[in-house]
């Protein structure tokens, strides 16, 4: 079974904006477990403005499946976070200073050197590495030189044209993991995924290990039920 990392950012998005800890951040992460997800992943920013740095210090403590922490290692304190917490994967993503969301993956051939050296330092700790690619096959084979562990494909061009043409959709991607298996390359995958077409990637996609969603399933769950929400999104990987 394709494991089911949750990102809990729009959780502390919501708990910031009064100031207090309501919604209760580690309360979540630890009943998402329970609730059967693999896996509870965090992006930090700079800026702070959902997961803080003392958040992460605190799921460190009380996560028991997956730490996943996503961020851009160029940032000296994100560097810092992931040799003291040491969670169980790392996921590198290029994102600027300020910047909303991911939006691209990395150009793993011009930044293949910084990325070694990066991913070098990461797993003399023993943490697994991976990087945020686009369906790219020079990409990934760029990011295979860099000595990663894994890649996540990023998904948003995927859940873009889902419902224009699926099969269209899914090619690049079942092309991207196809070389990334040769390579012997994880496979990872995130960016607005969600319940209508979570299923139909994951049974296309060879090799597929893990899926961060976060945006959709915590949205969903508004609606649905937190409980209710993360089985949903497990019987969609089965």
């Amino acid at each position: 079974m394709v494991k089911l990392s949750v990102n809990i950012n729009k959780i502390a998005t919501l708990r910031n904006a009064r100031g207090a800890n309501v919604p209760d951040l580690i309360k979540a992460a630890k009943d998402i477990e329970r609730f059967g997800a693999q896996g509870i992943t965090v992006h930090p920013r700079p800026d702070e403005r959902h997961i803080t740095y003392k958040d992460v210090y605190e799921l460190k403590k009380i996560v028991q499946t997956e730490l996943n922490i996503e961020g851009n290692p160029r940032e000296k304190k994100f560097i810092d976070l992931i040799m003291e917490v040491k969670p169980q994967q790392v996921t590198l993503v290029p994102d600027a200073l300020g910047q909303i969301t991911s939006n691209h993956g990395w150009d793993t051939i011009s930044h293949k050197d910084f990325l070694l050296e990066t991913i070098s330092a990461f797993k003399a700790l023993g943490i697994r590495t991976s990087i945020f690619v686009d369906a790219d096959k020079k990409m990934i084979e760029g990011a295979k030189q860099t000595g990663t562990h894994r890649i996540e494909l990023y998904t948003e061009n995927y859940a873009k044209s889902f419902k224009l043409n699926k099969e269209k959709a899914i090619k690049p991607f079942i092309e991207a993991a196809v070389l990334a298996n040769t390579l012997g390359l994880g496979i990872n995958a995130g960016h607005d995924l969600n319940l209508e077409n979570l299923s139909f990637f994951k049974k296309s996609i060879p090799g597929l290990l893990e899926v961060s969603i976060g945006h959709a399933l915590i949205s969903d769950a508004l609606y649905l039920g937190l409980e209710n929400t993360v089985q949903m999104y497990l019987r969609q990987l089965k």
